[in-house]
């Protein structure tokens, strides 16, 4: 099977400006590809790392790989896939942002090899002559076009600024440029990206450039329709102060039951073959499936340590009967004796970890049942616990059947 396949059968395939060509030139040459990153947060939650992910498997290949971190787009915001503009962040921000985030990436592609390049393209952006960029860039837009791409359709309904109009001609520009400095012909990404791609091949051919191609995947969601990355708490982050290995882990482990196998695909580096055995599994032997998706993809962002006690933690928690559990790896909390003397409420006692964001969501979470804790259920939003409530100098708290959280008396 040739890399070209490989991609398919993963689920990194939706549509390329020429398939046969671009089959040809992965499976049987060495070609030179980018994917970019804008550094609009200070990190990158796991629905960005989808087209790293694919570059991983190209890289494994031998194809020369660019990671463009975005310090200049990233000035300006991408309206693709927004229904708002996106905040305004200075350059200090975004710099900070673009060093963390190029971190982040070396979990999935090895941005340590000669294979790999990681740039920003502030570096080509950031001294641009406005004048001069429209006047030789410009003239190669149709408005007509650009308004014609999906990406700009669902933004003039809500509003799209000028600001973020230009988005296009300067990913378009990212490409012109990698294509001169290194030989790039390839760029890869979700489909929202398809027009911003399909414009910068066309900006290569009209200046005389190498040829080009654009491929794209799919926008990831989830069986319910929702999208990849996001829980009930937010995106889950790659960056661990964010989004903790624990609660990472159980994001995967709790994924509905037709995602489990594409998800196994496309964002572990298991082999097919392999993932080929979960198919058509039901019960038990789906949720085993669905550990090995939650153990493999925390090995490989946050390290086979924190996935190995995340693995551990998680077992703890559905321990029964007897056995001793090894609370460890659970997230944890701790709390002033002092302040059990006096008691702590329940809501508080539950926003005050990750399980809750607020009170008003521990409240919630009471009066609908969900809240345990160490194994009894509170139903009282009004209850309070003391000291005496302890139990081995700590609570061990639960939302629902599968997050747990300890708080530690100190």
């Amino acid at each position: 099977m040739g890399v070209f396949e490989t991609l398919q059968a993963r689920g990194f395939y939706k549509q390329c400006t020429d398939e046969e060509k671009v089959r040809d030139l992965l499976n049987n040459e060495s070609l030179t590809l980018y994917v970019g990153a804008d550094p609009t947060g200070k990190s990158l939650h796991i629905g960005h790392m989808v087209p790293f992910f694919a570059m991983h498997h190209l890289q494994k290949v031998g194809h020369t790989i660019i990671a463009v971190v975005g310090g200049g787009t990233a000035l300006l915001g991408d309206p693709s896939g927004k229904t708002e503009m996106r905040k305004i962040l200075s350059k200090e921000e975004i710099f900070a942002n673009a060093d963390a985030i190029a971190k982040q990436l070396g979990t999935v592609i090895d941005i340590d090899a000669p294979s790999c390049k990681v740039v920003n393209n502030y570096d080509w952006l950031g001294d641009l002559n406005y004048i001069d960029f429209i006047r030789d860039i410009g003239q190669y837009f149709s408005v007509n076009r650009m308004l014609s791409f999906e990406a700009y359709k669902q933004r003039l309904e809500r509003g799209l600024s000028f600001l973020e109009f230009n988005y296009q001609l300067l990913q378009s520009y990212d490409f012109m440029m990698l294509n001169k400095k290194y030989g790039c012909t390839l760029q890869i990404g979700g489909d929202d990206q398809w027009g911003n791609i399909v414009a910068g091949v066309d900006l290569i051919r009209r200046t005389g450039g190498t040829e080009s191609y654009g491929l794209t995947f799919p926008l990831v969601t989830r069986s319910d329709g929702k999208k990849m990355g996001k829980s009930e708490k937010g995106a889950i982050f790659l960056d661990p102060d964010l989004c903790t290995p624990y609660d990472f882990f159980q994001y995967w482990r709790n994924v509905a039951d037709a995602d489990v196998v594409p998800f196994l695909k496309m964002f572990t580096f298991l082999e097919l073959d392999e993932i080929a055995q979960y198919e058509g599994l039901e019960g038990q032997q789906l949720n085993q499936a669905k550990e090995r998706l939650a153990y493999e993809q925390t090995k490989i962002i946050h390290g086979q340590e924190e996935a190995d006690k995340a693995l551990a933690a998680a077992k703890a928690a559905f321990t029964s009967g007897g056995g001793a559990m090894d609370k460890d790896a659970i997230p944890s909390v701790t709390i002033e004796s002092v302040t059990l003397e006096a008691g702590v409420g329940i809501i508080e006692l539950f926003s005050m970890t990750d399980l809750c964001a607020s009170r008003a969501e521990a409240r919630r979470l009471i009066q609908q049942g969900g809240a345990r804790v160490n194994d009894v259920q509170i139903k009282d939003i009004e209850a309070v616990l003391t000291d005496a409530d302890l139990q081995d100098g700590e609570f061990l708290l639960r939302a629902g059947k599968k997050r747990y959280h300890r708080v530690v008396a100190s």
